[in-house]
């Protein structure tokens, strides 16, 4: 699944284009717009995106969890090394299992918590746009629907630009890509040898 995404100048545009997108068989779930107008959103009936695509609570959930765990085998070490209960006393392997996967949860429960207050890292880019007014249209498509959006929203929205292509929105480390310029006819040279 593909998530493309469209920089709409305005929400008679957007509702144009959510209204096609639905003809061409995109249901509600595979499309989401970002805006500043969340109100313009809801009274035009066209589905605004979730948190989990405009805050990084994912990615940042992901990172805490990681830094938890390596800290809860730091820990482990440290009691294993020290042993502050006596040499002689044995401690369970399951306490030692239970004392990293606390840290782990308390790890992603404060990355969750730091990603609440940060704009998901791929919208970065667009940041400017939507707070100057655009509306940023994800559509995720399916292999086989891919060039039947694509050709839709050249005819049909050529005002709708298409600004990036990404292999799934979800996941939270990989980058956007930029879509790619048509390539321009260069001149070959010839190289003659003597």
């Amino acid at each position: 699944m593909k998530c493309l995404y469209f920089l709409s100048p305005s929400l008679s545009c957007t509702q144009d284009v959510s209204d096609d997108l639905h003809q061409v068989g995109v249901s509600d779930f595979y499309l989401h717009v970002i805006s500043r107008d969340e109100s313009g959103l809801k009274k035009q009936h066209i589905h605004s995106s979730n948190y989990l695509e405009t805050l990084d609570v994912v990615r940042d959930g992901f990172i805490g969890a990681a830094l938890g765990f390596i800290v809860g085998l730091i820990g482990i070490g440290l009691l294993m090394y020290f042993r502050p209960f006596g040499a002689d006393v044995q401690v369970p392997t399951f306490v030692y299992v239970i004392l990293v996967g606390a840290a782990t949860l308390f790890g992603a429960w404060e990355g969750g918590l730091t990603g609440i207050a940060t704009e998901n890292k791929k919208l970065t880019r667009f940041h400017d746009d939507i707070a100057g007014g655009k509306y940023l249209v994800l559509v995720y498509v399916r292999k086989h629907q891919e060039e039947v959006v694509r050709r839709m929203m050249k005819e049909r929205h050529p005002d709708a630009e298409l600004v990036a292509v990404d292999s799934h929105f979800i996941n939270p480390f990989s980058k956007v890509a930029r879509v790619a310029e048509p390539a321009q006819a260069q001149p070959q040279v010839k190289s003659t040898t003597v």
